[in-house]
């Protein structure tokens, strides 16, 4: 055993008080934990010491920028804003093709999440928004409301945007 691993062992086993090591959910004769889930004990300090993954995930970590996007007093819509922000113009934007104002809604909904996007990439803390990392969250949004925006402005019939190789696609597909 290395001097390292042996000292935060030692450390571990006298800051538990029972004598495991491991914490409670540690089997009888368990020299220490070897699976790397480094969550806190109830003292603050890291129950693992080492850097393996675990065989079995117990808990996930919050995305980065899944803080409140605003301070633990605020009420609930005021911590959630970007959330709301987006939902509600996708929302409007649904509203709006079931009105049939079928292209603006769509492109209503793909603004959106191109805003949840911009958003993700411009606020340190965004709430409820930040689902993966900020880099997965960025790609996922801006791809989506880029290709909903896409098919909105090339709907049929007289489309906005007319992209020659699609159209020439979509016929060598079909026929």
């Amino acid at each position: 055993m290395t001097g390292a691993r042996a000292e935060a062992e030692a450390s571990d086993a006298a800051g538990s008080g029972d004598g495991s090591g491991a914490g409670d959910d540690a089997e009888e004769g368990d020299p220490g934990a070897i699976d790397a889930v480094s969550a806190p004990d109830a003292e603050g300090r890291p129950r693992r010491t080492t850097r393996r993954f675990p065989l079995f995930t117990k808990d996930t970590a919050r995305p980065e920028g899944g803080g409140r996007a605003a301070s633990g007093d605020a009420p609930a819509p005021a911590r959630q804003w970007p959330i709301l922000a987006v939902l509600g113009s996708v929302g409007l934007g649904l509203l709006l093709v079931a009105l049939d104002a079928f292209r603006f809604g769509t492109i209503l909904i793909g603004a959106a999440l191109l805003a949840g996007a911009v958003m993700r990439w411009m606020l340190p803390d965004v709430g409820m928004l930040a689902v993966r990392s900020r880099f997965t969250d960025m790609v996922t949004y801006g791809v989506l409301g880029l290709a909903i925006v896409l098919l909105a402005l090339m709907a049929q019939p007289s489309p906005w945007l007319v992209i020659p190789f699609l159209d020439d696609t979509l016929h060598f597909t079909v026929r």
